[in-house]
C-alpha cells in the first residue's frame, strides 16, 4: 500500500513532527543507586524594571498581556541585553503560526493592535492607552466584528458594545460581547462586568432610575428596554441569552472575563522559558524556542578488556522532527550530540573534556508510523577519569530545528580494589556483536538494548546488567548474586528472586552478569531490581538496585537506537581523550602517560602530536613541545597551529628572531589571533624593534579591548620611547 505523505505534512517544506506517545501511564521512578541524578540549575537573583534599558521595558509592555508568569519570571532572572535579546526572539518565535517563513504574522499583529490602542483607545484616561480596558482588550482580541455605541443616549452614560464571534477555541463562547461605559460621564471607558456592576451602572441616577431596587433584576432589564433594546440583553449576560431566573446577572460573564484575559497564555508551553538559563548560550536563536522534554539513561561502566571507565548514555527526545527527501522517497533527520564534561561546581564554566558527533537517520515511509509511535534514542559513550562533573549532553535536531539537553551530577570512583557492583543496567534484551566494538551499553560481546523510560509491559522480557568487579578469585569459586525483583507497593504478587552464581561465568577482575526473565506476571507496578553479591557463607558483600516499571497497556513501544561504534583499531582514541582530561584536571603525570599511550597506538595521529605538543607547552617542556610539533608540520589542515606553537615555544626559550619568523607566517595564514599578536609584540619588544611591537599589541586589543597584560606591555613599551 502507497504511504500517504500529504498526511504527514506540515508547512511548505514538507516537515513535520512526529510526537512520540508516551507508552506507560505511571512516570518514570526516581534514579537508581549507582547511576546519575539530575541537578537543578542555581537560580539567578532576579533584576528590577528600573534596572533595565528603555528598550527592554518598551517590551514588557507591549507583551504584559500575553507573557506568561514563567516567561515573565524567567526574563527578570537574565542578567544581561544579549540574553534578553536572545529570550526576546525566542518569545515570539513560539509564537509564530507559520515558522517556515520570514513573516512573523502574530507578532506584527499583535504590535498593530499595541499601537491602535496607544493612538485611539486612551483619549480622555489620562494614561496610555495599552493600559485602559479597551487597550487591554483590543490588544488580546483584536478589532470586534461590530460595534454599537451609545454617546449621549437619553438615560444612560456613554457607553461602547463590542460584539465578537470566535471558533470557540480557548475557552470562549461563539458569540459574545464586551460591554465598556464611563463611570460620572467622563474619563476612561471600564470594562462592564454585570454580576459586579449590575444593570444600573449603564443609567443615569434619573428619577425613574432610582426609584429601583438594587437587587429588582427584572425592573432594571425592563427599565434597559425602554432606553436601548438591544443593551438590556448585554446588560444582563455578556453572553447572549444566558441569564438567571428574574434576568439575574450571569456568572458566565465574569468567567468569560477571567477566560479572555488567559486566553493569550493557552495554548503555549513555556518549557523554552523553564530551561532557558540553563541552554543560553549554548544553542543558537532559531533554535531556543523549540526545546523538546527527554528521558534518558546516564551509567559509568568499566570495561572488563580495557579496565577503562566509560560513561554511557541514551537520550529519548519526546519529539522527532523530520523531512522528505523526494529524489529518495525518504524520510531523515540529523541529529548533532554535543557533550561537554564540566567541575562539579555550577558556577565554573571550565570545560574538561568535549567533543560533537552528527547522528543522521534516513527511513522509507514504511517505518513513519513505527517512528512516530516509537520515537528514537540517540546513543554513545566516550571514556572518563575517576572524579566527579557535571555533564552536560546537547542533542540538536538540524531538521526540525528542536533541541534538548541532559544535565547531571556524574560521579566516577576510583577504584579501591574492593568487591563491588556497578548496575543493575535494564533494558528488553541483548543483542551479540564482536567483543572488540565499543558501543554503548555493551559489554564483551552482549549489548543491552535499552529504553530511557524502562517502562514495559507484561508481554516484554526484562533484561539487566549488572556488573560484578573486583571479585577475586576465592568469591568467584563460592559467591552468588542474588537478584530480588521487588514491587513498590509491597504487593507480594511480582515479587521475584533470581540467583546467580559466578562460576558459572569466566573467572576475570571484572564479570559481567547478563540475565532475562519474562514481565508476564509482574502486575503493573514500579519496581526495583535489588542485587545482593555474597559470599561463600552468605554474608553481603556489595549490593545496588535499579528501578523500572511494568505499565497498564498491553504493548509498550521501544526507541530506535542510533549509534556509533568505535572498531579496535581506534582505540587510540581513547587514550587520547583521557590525556585531554588528564591535562585538564592537572594531572600531568597521567595525560603524559594517555598521550603517549595514544601515539604509540597510533604514530601517524597528527592530531594526537599536536595536543601532546600544546600539553608539552603548557607544562614549560620547551624543547619537548619543539620535537613533537615536528611531527605534524606537514599537515596543512594544522600548519598554522605548527607555526604558531613553534613561535610560543622559541620565544619561551629566548629566541626571539626565530620565534618572530615563526609567528609571522603563521599571521599570514590567520591574523586575528591575539595569543599570537601578544607574543609577536613581545618579541619584537625584546628585538629592539619597539614601532613592530606596538603595532602587533594594539593589534591584539582591537580583537580584545579586556587584555590587561597586552596594555601592560603596551605602557611598557611607550614609556621606553620617551
Amino acid at each position: 500500500m502507497k504511504h500517504d505523505r500529504d498526511s504527514t505534512k506540515i508547512n511548505r517544506g514538507g516537515r513535520f513532527v512526529l510526537a512520540v506517545l508516551l507508552a506507560a501511564a505511571l512516570s518514570a521512578a526516581g534514579a537508581a543507586a549507582g547511576f546519575a541524578s539530575q541537578k537543578a540549575p542555581a537560580k539567578p537573583a532576579q533584576v528590577r524594571v528600573q534596572d533595565l534599558n528603555m528598550k527592554h521595558r518598551d517590551w514588557l509592555n507591549l507583551v504584559a498581556y500575553i507573557i506568561t508568569d514563567k516567561e515573565k519570571e524567567v526574563f527578570f532572572q537574565l542578567t544581561n541585553d544579549r540574553d534578553r535579546d536572545i529570550f526576546i526572539d525566542s518569545f515570539w518565535k513560539l509564537r509564530d503560526p507559520t515558522p517556515g517563513t520570514p513573516e512573523n504574522e502574530f507578532r506584527e499583529e499583535h504590535i498593530r493592535r499595541f499601537n491602535h490602542a496607544n493612538k485611539e483607545l486612551g483619549r480622555g484616561s489620562g494614561k496610555p492607552g495599552w493600559m485602559t480596558d479597551r487597550g487591554r482588550y483590543y490588544i488580546i482580541l483584536g478589532r470586534p466584528n461590530s460595534m454599537e455605541s451609545f454617546y449621549g443616549s437619553i438615560g444612560l452614560l456613554p457607553i461602547e458594545v463590542w460584539y465578537y464571534y470566535t471558533d470557540g477555541r480557548k475557552g470562549l463562547p461563539p458569540h459574545f460581547g464586551l460591554v465598556f461605559f464611563q463611570r460620572g460621564g467622563s474619563g476612561e471607558f471600564k470594562l462592564y462586568d454585570p454580576v459586579v456592576d449590575g444593570p444600573k451602572a449603564l443609567m443615569l441616577n434619573d428619577p425613574e432610575t432610582a426609584e429601583i431596587a438594587s437587587d429588582d433584576y427584572e425592573a432594571m432589564y425592563e427599565r434597559m428596554q425602554t432606553l436601548a433594546p438591544t443593551l438590556a440583553d448585554m446588560s444582563i449576560s455578556l453572553i447572549p441569552g444566558e441569564y438567571g431566573y428574574g434576568y439575574q446577572p450571569s456568572t458566565r460573564g465574569t468567567i468569560l472575563i477571567a477566560n479572555i484575559t488567559d486566553s493569550p497564555k493557552a495554548d503555549i508551553r513555556p518549557t523554552y522559558a523553564t530551561n532557558f538559563l540553563s541552554y543560553k548560550g549554548l544553542v543558537s536563536t532559531e533554535y531556543m524556542s523549540n526545546f523538546v522534554d527527554s528521558e534518558a539513561i546516564v551509567a559509568v561502566l568499566r570495561d572488563p578488556l580495557l579496565r577503562t571507565n566509560f560513561l554511557h548514555f541514551a537520550v529519548k527526545p519526546a519529539t522527532v522532527g523530520v523531512d522528505y527527501f523526494e529524489a529518495k522517497d525518504q524520510y531523515f533527520c540529523n541529529y548533532t550530540v554535543s557533550v561537554s564534561l564540566r567541575p562539579p561546581d555550577p558556577k565554573s564554566e571550565e570545560i574538561i573534556f568535549q567533543y560533537t558527533k552528527d547522528f543522521p537517520f534516513y527511513f522509507p515511509p514504511s517505518d513513519v508510523d513505527k517512528i512516530r509511535a516509537n520515537g528514537i534514542a540517540i546513543e554513545d559513550l566516550f571514556p572518563v577519569l575517576e572524579g566527579r562533573y557535571r555533564l552536560t549532553v546537547l542533542i540538536q535536531n538540524s531538521v526540525a530545528k528542536e533541541f534538548c539537553l541532559l544535565e547531571r551530577e556524574i560521579v566516577v570512583p576510583a577504584d579501591d580494589g574492593k568487591p563491588h557492583l556497578v548496575g543493575p543496567l535494564i533494558g528488553y534484551k541483548f543483542q551479540d556483536y564482536s567483543a572488540n566494538l565499543q558501543l554503548p551499553f555493551k559489554m564483551l560481546d552482549k549489548k543491552l538494548i535499552v529504553d530511557p523510560q524502562n517502562t514495559f509491559a507484561k508481554s516484554d522480557t526484562i533484561a539487566f546488567l549488572i556488573s560484578v568487579q573486583n571479585a577475586g578469585e576465592e568469591l568467584w569459586r563460592d559467591g552468588r548474586l542474588r537478584v530480588q525483583i521487588v514491587p513498590a507497593s509491597g504487593r507480594t504478587e511480582g515479587r521475584k528472586t533470581i540467583d546467580v552464581r559466578l562460576r558459572d561465568y569466566p573467572l576475570a577482575a571484572d564479570i559481567p552478569v547478563f540475565h532475562l526473565f519474562p514481565a508476564e506476571g509482574l502486575p503493573p507496578d514500579y519496581y526495583q531490581i535489588e542485587a545482593v553479591l555474597l559470599d561463600g557463607q552468605e554474608r553481603a558483600v556489595a549490593t545496588s538496585r535499579g528501578p523500572f516499571i511494568i505499565s497498564t497497556q498491553p504493548a509498550v513501544g521501544h526507541p530506535i537506537a542510533r549509534m556509533k561504534g568505535f572498531p579496535p583499531e581506534n582505540r587510540f582514541l581513547y587514550f587520547g581523550m583521557l590525556a585531554q582530561q588528564a591535562a585538564k584536571t592537572n594531572d600531568r603525570a597521567k595525560a603524559d602517560a594517555y598521550y603517549k599511550q595514544a601515539l604509540s597506538i597510533k604514530p601517524d595521529f597528527t592530531r594526537g602530536w599536536a595536543d601532546y605538543a600544546q600539553f608539552l607547552l603548557r607544562t614549560g617542556r620547551y624543547d619537548q613541545a619543539l620535537e613533537a610539533a615536528e611531527r605534524f608540520k606537514d599537515d596543512g589542515q594544522i600548519r598554522f597551529e605548527y607555526l604558531a606553537l613553534r613561535g610560543r615555544a622559541l620565544k619561551e626559550k629566548g629566541t626571539y628572531a626565530e620565534a618572530v619568523k615563526c609567528l609571522l607566517e603563521a599571521n599570514k595564514i590567520y591574523n586575528s589571533d591575539t595569543e599570537l599578536l601578544k607574543t609577536l609584540g613581545f618579541c619584537f619588544y625584546k628585538l629592539g624593534q619597539k614601532k613592530e611591537a606596538l603595532d602587533s599589541l594594539n593589534a591584539a586589543l582591537r580583537l580584545n579591548s579586556g587584555l590587561a597584560d597586552v596594555k601592560a606591555l603596551i605602557a611598557e613599551v611607550e614609556k621606553s620611547l620617551k
